[in-house]
């Protein structure tokens, strides 16, 4: 008898997707209402499923593509990320986003592939640059500490061979306005992008070849040939299937054991009017990665089709094996975040955050991909392990061409991971990282 596969749980998201909130109402896309047919579905549509249908397009002919998202477009995780597309090393498990040599420019040769692929998507459909910038990127210290992360980063580039810049005091004054950063680091090959918007314009661009769902979460899987998909109100019977649903590949039951379901939260402020911009000074759109991994994220962004400036801080990191979080979890990043904010933008004390969020990431122990063939003929394209944009796109491309190729050089290369590690037992493993995180949040001081 085939095997049917039961879905646990369906996302959920705490507050809203600001980056979406921002902009004008969106195009909508059907809700599934009927029993359809499809050569190809893709479940999820963030970075990871869109880019697995955009490769999927290329590679297919006029066979059917369709994509199931479970709320609206850019209502997710892919709405909720602070924007940045990073080419070099940025392992969230290590104290210095640094790995191995050898790993590190495997990695830098396939994030940068990524970072291509959405290059081409952004100038096929005619992305704004204030969609899509490769304007690169500065890691930002604003303590001794900082300095000291910032430069073992540096010996860590420069043994890599990858160019950098280092900017002093009052570099960092001149481009942000702000006192708060004694040094920073700028890398040319990232990339920053209005998330909601580019996975707005993406979904535009892929209308004519892929038929996209929202509010139509997959909640059975009835295993056969074809695979029958069941939503709330519809069916899609299709050959194959890719999951691109980062943490909630385990409500599919697949990698039990194996992932770490962390939240990260941000705030964004109120638009700024004329008399703030002037007064915090600098150049119009900016973003700072922390030189501690667990330090603050700020990013500035200028009006975008009526969005206004605003400021965007991004703190704090909370475990939940259960992919939801507590009414504790969000105070506490509001305070820290207000903290942050407050530290760093003392010309513009009082002015009110207007959207407050959190955010999942997926991680393994080992920093490994949750990737494959899980079923026959179902790919899982999951655990971004906490750079989704990059990552994101590259698992969705190599899920596609692994499903459609079996083999290219890209993908042989990408090919060489191991699995996620399988996790200590709970509750170890919730309090280990409870006290880890909180420890580690100490220990960046006021980088935090």
């Amino acid at each position: 008898m085939p095997k049917n596969i039961e879905v646990k749980r369906l996302p959920k998201d705490p507050g809203p997707a600001a980056w979406n909130s921002i902009l004008p109402a969106a195009p909508e896309y059907p809700e599934l209402t009927s029993d359809i047919d499809a050569d190809w579905i893709v479940v999820g549509g963030g970075f990871t499923g869109l880019a697995a249908a955009r490769r999927l397009s290329q590679l297919v002919g006029d066979e059917s593509i369709v994509l199931l998202e479970a709320n609206k477009l850019a209502e997710g995780p892919a709405g909720r990320n602070s924007g940045f597309m990073i080419d070099l090393p940025h392992d969230l498990n290590s104290e210095t986003y640094a790995g191995a040599h050898e790993h590190d420019l495997q990695q830098i040769r396939l994030n940068r592939a990524a970072i291509r692929f959405a290059h081409d998507m952004a100038e096929e459909y005619e992305m704004d640059s204030k969609v899509f910038d490769p304007c690169g990127k500065v890691t930002g210290a604003g303590s001794a500490k900082g300095q000291a992360h910032i430069e073992s980063y540096r010996h860590h580039l420069e043994a890599l061979g990858e160019e950098y810049r280092l900017m002093s005091h009052g570099d960092m004054k001149d481009w942000t306005g702000l006192d708060f950063y004694r040094q920073g680091l700028y890398t040319p090959g990232a990339v920053m992008i209005q998330p909601a918007a580019f996975i707005r314009q993406a979904a535009q661009g892929l209308s004519g070849k892929v038929s996209f769902y929202e509010n139509s979460p997959v909640i059975h899987i009835d295993l056969g040939n074809p695979h029958k998909l069941v939503t709330p109100k519809g069916t899609v019977k299709a050959k194959n299937i890719i999951l691109a649903v980062n943490g909630h590949i385990q409500s599919f039951g697949f990698f039990p054991r194996q992932l770490l379901h962390v939240f990260t939260y941000a705030s964004m402020t109120r638009a700024l009017t004329d008399k703030e911009v002037t007064r915090l000074g600098g150049v119009n759109d900016w973003g700072i990665l922390p030189a501690d991994p667990m330090g603050t994220t700020v990013r500035r962004s200028s009006d975008f089709m009526g969005s206004g400036h605003r400021v965007v801080v991004r703190n704090h990191a909370t475990l939940n094996q259960n992919m939801e979080v507590n009414s504790n979890n969000i105070r506490t990043a509001q305070k820290l975040q207000d903290k942050a904010f407050s530290n760093r933008f003392p010309m513009l004390n009082g002015i009110e955050m207007e959207h407050r969020w959190g955010g999942r990431l997926c991680l393994s122990w080992n920093s490994m991909p949750a990737f494959g063939e899980v079923e026959t003929r179902i790919w899982s394209a999951a655990c971004q392990n906490g750079l989704g944009t990059v990552k994101g796109t590259l698992s969705g491309m190599m899920a596609a061409e692994q499903a459609v190729l079996g083999k290219s050089d890209m993908l042989s290369e990408f090919l060489i991971h191991q699995a996620p590690a399988v996790l200590p037992p709970e509750p170890f493993l919730s309090l280990g990282a409870k006290v880890t995180m909180r420890w580690k949040e100490w220990q960046a001081g006021i980088e935090l």
